[in-house]
């Protein structure tokens, strides 16, 4: 399965993920790499916990994101 990461720049360091899909998904990590990483298993541990609870595994949607200047 593929899921949608928005990564986001910590106030404090480094940076937190998100996964729009998996509501309550989110992990961090000091560089883009790491958190990738633990983005990855956080979305793993998700699956199984839905798996677990019988619920059916959320799809992902197409999401647009864009700047714009004001």
């Amino acid at each position: 399965m593929e899921y949608t990461v928005v990564l986001h720049k910590a106030e404090e360091g480094g940076y937190w993920a998100e996964v729009p899909a998996l509501e309550g998904c989110f992990s961090q990590g000091e560089t883009v790499e790491e958190s990738m990483v633990n983005i990855k298993e956080a979305i793993k541990s998700h699956i199984v916990a839905l798996k677990e609870e019988g619920q059916r595994l959320p799809v992902d949607q197409l999401m647009i994101v864009s700047h714009v200047a004001v």
